[in-house]
């Protein structure tokens, strides 16, 4: 079941507030399409140790109203068909617009799980305001500032309560394999050539959620699912939508997955959309292979394969460490090195190192590379151990967490790729008072 929660409304009603509220940070997809400018904000919320996506919809402004209400539409219906509950957010300010109730009218047919939010009530006089939106028919609404945060807590009570419980012991216990990328990369390509042979030995898997299909690949000594997410409806909508919906797409099977295989075009190379996307994937803690598709009709010379994969990995940097492959989906090259790959780093991202290996390996490097003394405090490391999570972190037990800084982080993280592979996998590092 998806645990995407989505906010809808027009603009200037406080949608990206509430996000920026609600994910306390700033961090925004950023897509930029001509004529149009706009954020595509998506993260993480954590209340109460319960954690869900969430995505801000923004809203356009165009000089004509009609165009205006046919693309805020769109993005609605987008958001209606991807996520599990839907922010509707009014203004009190404004007041109820006829907009407003064309939105609310077609959230109501959706049959989704819809929470109308009534922004900027500051006062006791706004909170008698707020009642007209009774007439959206949406039933009880919430009122809350999103500049300073009032009710925004029972906003989130309500969300956490209402989002389905992901019951991880009923699942099975196969690696996820997902395909991701932008729209036209070959994705669908690809789940052919993986799953079109021998139909007979793939077989689908009764879906543990409502949004994604998982498919049984089992052969050539390997069995995982595959989480499918080809076959997007291409809609004869603009762009701007195309690309908003494959974001969403993306989202739901990354999450869904334990391995993303990051599929982008030789011949356009890595693109923003694609670091947006690889965002996603490293923010979820999830495995990485990035897969340069069209490999056979990309115009190449004997060093381009090694040139197109230092300036990708220049645009990614910091995170380096991941499987990138030459493949054409179509012709079958290198097929079976891709499933190789995404298992490697399947095995990568659940290896479990012993508390003994990793104090006897570490502590002769930090005593000749001890973090730098800050304030006049000198910091000590003395144990080390991992965590027990589903993708490795390690927490550094030390005397001064809170004065290590991310540069000391970053060289600790490349120690312990150098020692053992994680090759494909983010490291999570925590600094924690002995």
């Amino acid at each position: 079941m998806s645990s995407i929660v989505a906010i809808v409304g027009r603009p200037n009603v406080g949608k990206s507030t509430l996000f920026n509220r609600l994910t306390e940070s700033r961090e925004a997809i950023v897509d930029e399409v001509s004529g149009v400018t706009r954020d595509r904000h998506y993260g993480k919320v954590n209340w109460n140790g319960q954690i869900f996506s969430i995505i801000d919809t923004g809203g356009y402004v165009n000089n004509s109203d009609d165009i205006f209400e046919s693309e805020i539409n769109r993005q609605v219906e987008i958001a209606i068909e991807e996520a599990a509950i839907i922010i509707f957010m009014v203004d009190v300010i404004t007041g109820l617009t006829d907009l407003d109730m064309s939105v609310a009218n077609m959230l109501r047919r959706s049959g989704k799980d819809v929470l109308a939010v009534v922004n900027k009530v500051d006062n006791n006089k706004l909170l008698l305001d707020a009642a007209e939106f009774y007439k959206l028919g949406l039933g009880d609404y919430f009122t809350i500032s999103s500049t300073n945060g009032s009710g925004t807590g029972d906003l989130l009570d309500k969300i956490v309560n209402s989002l389905p419980q992901k019951k991880e012991e009923d699942e099975q216990s196969l690696p996820r394999i997902a395909v991701v990328g932008r729209p036209n990369v070959g994705k669908s390509s690809l789940l052919n050539t993986l799953t079109g042979e021998n139909r007979n030995i793939v077989t689908p898997v009764a879906g543990t959620t409502r949004d994604s299909v998982f498919i049984r690949y089992k052969k050539f000594e390997q069995d995982f699912l595959l989480v499918d997410t080809a076959g997007l409806r291409k809609r004869s909508k603009v762009n701007e939508n195309i690309e908003f919906y494959s974001t969403l797409r993306a989202v739901r099977a990354i999450e869904n997955s334990d391995v993303c295989l990051l599929m982008i075009d030789a011949n356009k190379g890595i693109e923003s959309q694609d670091l947006n996307i690889m965002s996603i994937i490293l923010s979820n803690n999830k495995g990485l292979v990035l897969l340069v598709n069209k490999w056979d009709i990309a115009k190449k010379d004997s060093n381009s394969a090694r040139n197109i994969e230092l300036t990708i990995k220049n645009k990614t940097s910091p995170f380096t460490d991941y499987p990138v492959l030459f493949i054409s989906a179509i012709e079958k090259q290198r097929i079976h090195k891709v499933i190789n790959e995404a298992m490697r780093v399947y095995d990568n991202r659940t290896r479990k190192i012993s508390t003994s290996a990793l104090n006897s390996y570490f502590h002769p490097i930090i005593e000749n590379n001890p973090p730098p003394a800050t304030k006049g405090k000198f910091i000590r490391i003395k144990y080390i151990s991992q965590l027990p999570t589903f993708y490795p972190s390690f927490a550094f037990f030390c005397n001064h967490p809170q004065y290590i800084k991310e540069p000391y982080k970053r060289f600790l993280e490349n120690r312990l790729r150098e020692k053992f592979d994680f090759t494909g996998t983010p490291l999570r590092i925590f600094f924690r008072k002995k």
